[in-house]
């Protein structure tokens, strides 16, 4: 169908192609408030290593926050009995996992190198003024504490202000605390029940993924990207 994104994906050595799924998951899952020092540990590696400007979106130490983070494995538990109770069929305490942290987020899709997954995130900082906002299917989920989203890295998204459509870094001023942190886990796009929860199809254009050498997302036939600033879809010349 015209205007309607198809990734390219590396699976099993050859090249597969699939809709992008129009289905975001969420919630808000009850999660013990962050311990403070922690919290004072995460903010110095921002401000000494990080150096994370608006829009940045960076890894945080996950080993160290354990060890300042006795409500770990709760977090993650949580967080995996969700998945389980919405017939995800995945164990997020197996899968890869990241500890993350952004000061809002340009708009983007990571369908290139992660067209093969799904993403699910839960964030633990408390709520400031942010949503998570994917605009191609005018969905908004406001970031606070406990929210848990599971979504197709191809669909596009940001973290823009409550309500906002646009990113602009004139939002995210240095005297405003806005960063959230969050664990990230890449769930498998062709597990079944992510699949079918997330409403993907698989094989949609086959003659065309012979063609293709990497991973990557196309609209009308043309690789496409993602305008930062208002999160519709860019066709590449």
């Amino acid at each position: 169908m015209p205007n309607t994104p198809t990734c390219y994906y590396w699976s099993d050595g050859t090249i597969r192609s699939r809709t992008v799924g129009a289905v975001v998951l969420s919630d808000t899952i009850d999660i013990p408030v962050l311990p403070a020092r922690l919290v004072a540990d995460w903010e110095r590696e921002i401000q000494q290593h990080l150096g994370l400007e608006p829009g940045d979106v960076e890894v945080l130490p996950l080993a160290r926050a354990r060890t300042r983070w006795p409500d770990y494995r709760h977090c993650v538990q949580a967080a995996s009995d969700w998945a389980r109770e919405r017939d995800l069929a995945c164990d997020l305490t197996t899968c890869d996992m990241a500890l993350m942290v952004c000061r809002g987020a340009r708009y983007h899709h990571d369908g290139t190198q992660y067209g093969d997954s799904a993403f699910c995130n839960l964030f633990l900082s408390e709520d400031r003024g942010l949503d998570l906002h994917f605009p191609s299917i005018d969905q908004r989920i406001a970031l606070r504490r406990g929210t848990v989203v599971v979504f197709d890295t191809c669909q596009p998204h940001a973290v823009v202000p409550r309500n906002g459509i646009y990113f602009d870094v004139a939002d995210f001023p240095n005297d405003l605390d806005c960063t959230q942190a969050f664990l990230t886990w890449e769930l498998p796009i062709e597990s079944s029940g992510i699949a079918k929860s997330l409403q993907v199809r698989f094989d949609t254009d086959p003659s065309n993924a012979l063609l293709v050498v990497d991973g990557q997302v196309r609209l009308n036939g043309k690789q496409s990207e993602v305008c930062p600033h208002s999160g519709k879809w860019i066709e590449q010349r």
